[in-house]
C-alpha cells in the first residue's frame, strides 16, 4: 500500500518493524541467562517511543530517488532509529541525565538491577554503556537483514562508516568544549556533526544510496538536510532550557547545569550585560540548579536576545531547506513529504 505522507501511517510501520526485531533479539539475549532481563527491558525502552524522523528521512530519500514503497525499505529505515536510540543512551550517560521521556534513563534504571552497595552506580553506568553498544550493533544488523538486494545494500554500506565517524566526532567535540566559553561558530560545528548529519542528511543519503540516486540528487539531499538538521538541534537547545518537561520528557536543567556549549548559550554570553554575564557564568556548570536559579538564567537569556536570535537561526535554516527542496525537482509525493518534515523537525514542543 503506497505511503502518502510522513505521519502516523509510516511511523506505525516503523514501530512495528522495530517491535518485531527487538522482541526477537531480546528473547535471544534473555535465553542466555534470565538475569539479563533488566538489560533487555532497557533495550526495549530505548526504542519503544519516538518521532521516527530519521526513519522517515531515510524512507523518503528512497522514494525521492524514484523507488516504490517497500516493506524492506521500511526495515532499512528503521535501523536509523536504533542508531538514534544508541546515541541517546550514551548521551544520557555522558550527561548523567536523570530522565528521558518521563522515565529514568538507562543508567539510573539499571542501578536497581545490581546488588545494592557502594558500586551500584558505577555498575548501572557500565550496563547502560553496553545497552548503547548493543543498540548500535543492532542498527547494522537490522540494516543488513532488511531484505533489500545485496547489491543495493553494498551501495549504502560505506555511509555507515561516515555516519559513525561524524557522530562520534561531534560527541567528542562537545565533551572537549564543555565548560569553555562557547562561540556560535563552534556550537554550530558541534551541532552539525553530533546531530544534524545523522538526523537528516545521512538518513536521506542512506535511502538515496540504496535506491541508486545520482550524485546531483545526493547533493540536493545535503543542501536540504544539513540546514534542516541544524534547525532541528537548535530547536532542541531551546526546548532544553525553555521547554516544558512534561512535554519534552526530560529535565530543562541539564544544558545549563552542564555548561553545554550551545548556540543559545554562546549568544546569551555575547549579548548579555556585564552584570548578567557575570551572573550567568557564575552558575553555569554547577551540576545542579534550583527552580529559582533556572528562572533567573532564563530571564538573562531572554534579555540578552539569545532566544530570539536562535529562533531566527531556525527560521533561516528552514527557509534554506525549503529552497533546496524547491530546486530539486523531486517526485511530487516525495517532495510533499519532505516539505511536511521541515515543519515536523522545527515547529515542535517536544
Amino acid at each position: 500500500m503506497p505511503e502518502l505522507l510522513p505521519g502516523p501511517a509510516l511511523r506505525s510501520r516503523v514501530d512495528e518493524a522495530l517491535r518485531v526485531f527487538v522482541r526477537e533479539e531480546t528473547e535471544l539475549l534473555v535465553a542466555i541467562d534470565a538475569q539479563l532481563e533488566p538489560v533487555a527491558e532497557q533495550l526495549r525502552q530505548a526504542v519503544a517511543e519516538g518521532k521516527r524522523l530519521r526513519a522517515a528521512f531515510a524512507y523518503w530519500g528512497w522514494r525521492a530517488s524514484g523507488q516504490p514503497d517497500s516493506e524492506a525499505m521500511v526495515r532499512a529505515a528503521a535501523a536509523m532509529e536504533l542508531v538514534h536510540a544508541a546515541a541517546v543512551v550514551h548521551d544520557d550517560l555522558i550527561d548523567d541525565s536523570p530522565i528521558r521521556r518521563g522515565v529514568p534513563t538507562a543508567h539510573r534504571a539499571l542501578r536497581y538491577a545490581v546488588a545494592d552497595g557502594p558500586g551500584c552506580k558505577a555498575q548501572g553506568r557500565s550496563l547502560a554503556m553496553l545497552v548503547g553498544d548493543q543498540l548500535m550493533s543492532w542498527a547494522g544488523q537490522m540494516f543488513a537483514g532488511c531484505g533489500l538486494p545485496a547489491a543495493y545494500l553494498a551501495r549504502a554500506r560505506p555511509l555507515w562508516a561516515t555516519l559513525a565517524r561524524e557522530l562520534i566526532a561531534g560527541e567528542c567535540m562537545e565533551i572537549l568544549r564543555t565548560s569553555s566559553t562557547p562561540s556560535a561558530e563552534s556550537s554550530l560545528e558541534i551541532i552539525r556533526y553530533k546531530t544534524a548529519k545523522y538526523t537528516v542528511e545521512h538518513p536521506l543519503h542512506l535511502g538515496g544510496y540504496l535506491a541508486g540516486a545520482p550524485p546531483a540528487l545526493l547533493d540536493s539531499f545535503t543542501a536540504y538536510g544539513v540546514p534542516l538538521g541544524e534547525a532541528f538541534q537548535l530547536r532542541d537547545d531551546l526546548l532544553g532550557v525553555f521547554g516544558d518537561p512534561h512535554r519534552t520528557g526530560k529535565s530543562n536543567l541539564d544544558d545549563l547545569a552542564g555548561a553545554k556549549p550551545t548556540a543559545l548559550l554562546a549568544h546569551a554570553l555575547t549579548g548579555a550585560t556585564p552584570a548578567d554575564r557575570a551572573h550567568l557564568q557564575a552558575r553555569l556548570g554547577r551540576g545542579s540548579l534550583s527552580a529559582a536559579e533556572l528562572d533567573q538564567l532564563r530571564d538573562i537569556i531572554e534579555r540578552s536576545g539569545a532566544r530570539a536570535r536562535v529562533e531566527e537561526m531556525i527560521a533561516q535554516r528552514a527557509t534554506a531547506a525549503r529552497t533546496a527542496l524547491e530546486r530539486a525537482a523531486l517526485p511530487p509525493q516525495a517532495a510533499a513529504a519532505l516539505f511536511e518534515l521541515i515543519a515536523a523537525a522545527t515547529a515542535r514542543t517536544s
